[in-house]
Order: C-alpha cells, then sequence, then structure tokens
C-alpha cells in the first residue's frame, strides 16, 4: 500500500512524532552537561529514510523538541528541532543518493552515521554557546554512544516496518 494523500501523510508524519517523543522518554540517561541518553535515534533515522524531506524533517524534529520540553529540558527544544530535524533530512537525501550507487543498507549505514555526526556536532556546538566549548566536549562520547545505539535500532526498525510492504514518500 502507498500512503498517497497529503492526510495521509501529515497523519504518518504525527505518527512517527509521536513515536519519537516516546523513544526519547522510555529511557533517559543522564548526560555529564545537563543533556540526556535516550534512544529517540532510531525513529529520528527511520522518519529520514521512510518520509518525504519535509515530513521526516518536521516528524524528527518535532517529536524529539517535544520529548525535551515534556522532560524538563526545554532549554535544548528549539536546538533539538533543528538538530534532530536536519538528521532526518541528511538521511533521507544521503541515504537517496547512494541508493543509486551502491546497495541500501550500506547506504543507510553511511547516511545514519552522517546524520549522527550531525548530532553530536550539533549538541557540541549549542551546548558550546550555553557551557563553553571545552566544557561541552564531555558529553561528545555520550552522545556518541546515542548515535550508534540509534543507528543499530535504526537498522532493526527500517527492516521491520519495511516488510509491512507500505511506503510513505
Amino acid at each position: 500500500m502507498k500512503i498517497r494523500n497529503s492526510t495521509q501523510k501529515l497523519a504518518v508524519a504525527a505518527l512517527f512524532a509521536a513515536l519519537t517523543c516516546v523513544a526519547t522518554m522510555v529511557i533517559k540517561i543522564p548526560s555529564p552537561l545537563k543533556g540526556y541518553l535516550n534512544l529517540g535515534d532510531c525513529v529520528v533515522l527511520n522518519a529520514g529514510w521512510m518520509l518525504s524531506p519535509l515530513y521526516g524533517f518536521l516528524a524528527a524534529g518535532i517529536g524529539s523538541a517535544i520529548a525535551d520540553v515534556f522532560s524538563g529540558y526545554a532549554v535544548y527544544a528549539p536546538a533539538t528541532l533543528l538538530i534532530k530535524g536536519l538528521m532526518a533530512l541528511s538521511a533521507f537525501y544521503i541515504h537517496r543518493i547512494l541508493c543509486k550507487r551502491i546497495n541500501s543498507p550500506i547506504s543507510r549505514l553511511i547516511s545514519g552515521l552522517i546524520a549522527e555526526l550531525i548530532m553530536v556536532l550539533g549538541y557540541y556546538v549549542f551546548e558550546g554557546f550555553m557551557y563553553g566549548f571545552t566544557a561541552s566536549l564531555v558529553n561528545v562520547p555520550a552522545n556518541a554512544v546515542q548515535g550508534a545505539a540509534g543507528l543499530i535500532l535504526g537498522f532493526v526498525l527500517v527492516k521491520i516496518l519495511e516488510k509491512t510492504k507500505i511506503t510513505f514518500n
């Protein structure tokens, strides 16, 4: 089944946003500079891989930002909206470009790695302005661990979703 009209696409994007929010909030491990590690990146990557660029950006960004607000990290919400949205956007475009040259799993791996690099660098820069760039280095390893977990779980989730034979973009 192919999701075609804008109402269906909006509903699917809203579901991805809700999934992102829940996955982000289910497990929260505090990181050194008042942030937290979570599992939301696996859904963020899937939003990028499976939705159109606009809907993927919005689902990933809004779902993650809402999780920050609900979890008491509202100061992070604007940065999270942008960072997670850019993760989904880069996952979409890089996967789309590479998929023409190499097989899908490898293109997903590369696009996911780049998306997670955007996350690590994005939070480093954001926290650098908040706490100082030297101090914000302390969260880089924690964010890298979160990125690795998000990439691994994202692969598992995309395989499950692909078996449904529903295409979203």
